[in-house]
């Protein structure tokens, strides 16, 4: 489908307040569906309907498909894009200021989620999700290569840090394919990538809050070991943040960059259980 084309025929002006980038090549549009495995007893959420034609792709293979687009002024694109497409619901609205019960209400079960998200929300949206009241199967973003990078990297890596271990602690994450700039309209000043997280449930409720200020308090300051960070997020003495990594079989001058998913579990462990004897 030709983006210039249809945008033009109806007048629409893309705005950079909303993000918005469209995906018109078929080629790149199946690939997101095949990422995400879509099939015919899937129900699907999609934000950011667009131009309707990541929603027309998806449609073609779910049972059912709910898509949010915040900017009405696509409406008549989308009707017409989408004019023959039965099992599409279109929500215009913005997504962020639903609440978790409202969200699993419209959706009525298990689902997954496939999206080219706006580079500006990728991050506060996938946590709504990742760590929402939800049935979620998996979710399958188009997001900016560098974050791609981010909640994929390995330990002792660049790129890895809070958000990979957040992610992490929620579900695999794995980066599906990069697509270049040119693949949208407007192209953007930066490439973009495929990612896929597949849920799952490894943490009670309780232990994924203390998960997250552990990481939180990790990672504050990169520079420092992890020794430091921890005697500064928890009040520790320096004894005591030595031997809590040693409970946890973590050296004394490790950086939290270098620390796996187990590695913090373990710290995490070990900081609960003797949280009150600094």
């Amino acid at each position: 489908m030709n983006i210039s084309e249809i945008t033009k025929k109806y007048g629409f002006g893309f705005s950079k307040k909303f993000g918005q980038n469209f995906i018109g090549d078929e080629g790149l549009l199946k690939a997101i569906v095949d990422d995400a495995e879509v099939c015919e007893n899937d129900v699907v959420l999609e934000i950011g309907a667009g131009a309707g034609t990541l929603t027309r792709e998806i449609a073609k293979r779910a049972k059912r498909v709910v898509s949010f687009e915040i900017d009405r002024d696509l409406e008549p694109i989308l009707s017409d894009v989408l004019r023959d497409c039965d099992n599409v619901e279109i929500v215009y609205d913005d997504v962020t200021k639903w609440s978790d019960e409202e969200i699993a209400d419209v959706v009525g079960g298990r689902f997954k989620i496939v999206a080219n998200l706006p580079y500006y929300i990728t991050t506060p949206l996938l946590f709504k999700f990742l760590c929402g009241k939800f049935d979620l199967v998996s979710a399958t973003l188009m997001v900016q290569k560098e974050v791609a990078e981010r909640i994929c990297a390995a330990p002792g890596t660049r790129d890895y840090g809070a958000l990979t271990v957040s992610v992490g602690i929620r579900g695999k994450a794995r980066l599906k394919r990069i697509v270049g700039r040119e693949k949208f309209t407007p192209a953007p000043n930066v490439d973009s990538a495929i990612v896929r997280v597949d849920t799952e449930r490894k943490y009670d409720p309780d232990t994924l809050v203390a998960l997250d200020a552990l990481i939180r308090g990790a990672f504050a300051m990169k520079r420092k070991t992890l020794v430091n960070n921890i005697r500064s997020a928890y009040g520790m003495s320096a004894t005591k943040a030595r031997d809590v990594l040693a409970e946890a079989g973590l050296s004394a001058s490790v950086r939290a960059e270098e620390v796996d998913e187990d590695g913090f579990m373990r710290l995490c462990a070990a900081i609960r259980e003797g949280r009150t004897d600094k």
